[in-house]
């Protein structure tokens, strides 16, 4: 097996919570050497958040922080940004999530350093982008959502805007960060120089609204709630069985022919107006009570064997429990267990992309706070035990954790 693709590139991680810390797993899991720069007393501000915790370890912080290492080091103190500054110097890549404008206060923003260091790709993830009239205001992924669209149209109709059950905004805008870097890298290549990459939340989820969007740009209407239904494609929506709730996604007019025969309704299948998906969105209200009627009989599971051996898109919902122990699941490695030095066995979830010659890696559990700091000012800047000692002391780096 050769290398992972991103190995011998080191990414300086400034970032904290969720987008950031999402786009350097992704990085780390391709290869990718991620020093997490943490603040010495708290780090991460997700090292905070729960219950739950194991043995003390956030869970939420340990599903986004595999395969890095963790330095706790005060950049706002003189010293700290002196040692920030030489390792910026080996540096591929610097990763941030703070607000426009508070790194270049402390002479790290990215016109200071590109100057320095033209080879540098500098990812800036914010709320709303390094420019516009919003660009000082803080980024939140449930303002992100509100603001950009995405909540008006996720609930039901007579009920509220709901926001999605992840951080959709700040996971994907980590996704798109990444992206950003490595096309970065990609122009390093050929340019020899590094670049800004600008992702904001609020651009991140404007960029998710697709079709919704273009069917507000054709039509001027105002798209709303709809539920789990799927405005241009019918039956693509949820039904409630006895004892569950089926998923459809009947994609085109084969398919509404297989879903009649393995139900067999005959009336429907003939039904002039259901003929075609054009009519079956149109007459959807008439549609949707006729299957419910049906589904509402019949128990999920033996219903799902049946349609899906008819070829109908179709599945349960299932909660997370469910979903995760899918043999599936397993057989695409998307569940892997590490051993934490304080956690001991941890779950995380395992990589998507999957690449036949240069596969990403589940390597590391995530560091402790400040697991890796004297190594790193060893190895990489050749501090004196003794520096350390004193650096330490003064508070510009936390002392190296360890299990006990």
């Amino acid at each position: 097996m050769t290398d992972a693709p991103l190995t011998g590139v080191t990414i300086l991680d400034l970032s904290r919570v969720l987008s950031g810390p999402y786009c350097t797993m992704l990085a780390a899991d391709m290869g990718a050497r991620v020093i997490k720069i943490e603040h010495p007393r708290g780090g991460d501000d997700t090292r905070a958040w729960g219950p739950p915790f194991l043995a003390g370890e956030s869970a939420y912080y340990l599903s986004i922080n595999r395969n890095k290492e963790s330095v706790a080091l005060d950049f706002k103190t003189p010293d700290g940004r002196a040692l920030l500054g030489r390792l910026v110097e080996k540096a591929d890549v610097i990763v941030e999530n703070f607000r426009p404008g508070a790194l270049d206060k402390l002479g790290l923003g990215y016109s200071r350093l590109a100057e320095r260091y033209p080879r540098l790709i500098y990812v800036s993830i914010s709320g709303f982008g390094q420019n516009g009239p919003r660009r000082s205001e803080a980024g939140y992924d449930a303002i992100a959502q509100a603001e950009g669209g995405l909540m008006s149209i996720t609930g039901v109709p007579e009920g509220p805007p709901v926001r999605l059950g992840v951080a959709v905004a700040d996971i994907v805008s980590g996704m798109f960060a990444f992206q950003g870097l490595l096309l970065a890298l990609l122009s390093r290549a050929r340019t020899n120089r590094g670049q800004l990459v600008d992702v904001s939340l609020l651009d991140s989820v404007a960029a998710l609204l697709t079709y919704q969007a273009s069917r507000h740009f054709a039509t001027g209407e105002i798209p709303a709630r709809t539920g789990n239904r799927h405005m241009t494609i019918a039956p693509y929506d949820t039904y409630e069985t006895a004892d569950g709730v089926l998923v459809l996604a009947v994609g085109n007019d084969a398919q509404w022919q297989r879903l009649c025969a393995a139900l067999g309704l005959e009336t429907l299948k003939t039904d002039a107006r259901f003929q075609t998906n054009a009519g079956r969105v149109t007459h959807y209200d008439e549609l949707r009570p006729a299957l419910s009627e049906v589904f509402r009989s019949r128990r999920i599971g033996p219903l799902v064997e049946s349609l899906k051996r008819e070829g109908v898109p179709c599945g349960g919902v299932r909660s997370i429990q469910e979903a995760l122990s899918d043999p599936q699941i397993a057989a695409r490695e998307m569940v892997e267990t590490l051993i934490h030095p304080l956690a001991g066995q941890i779950r995380v979830l395992g990589i998507p992309t999957k690449l036949s010659d240069t596969p990403g890696a589940v390597r590391t559990p995530p560091p402790m706070l400040g697991e890796h700091t004297a190594a790193v000012l060893e190895s990489d800047l050749g501090l004196s035990r003794m520096e350390i000692d004193r650096l330490t002391s003064a508070g510009v780096i936390g002392p190296s954790a360890a299990a006990d």
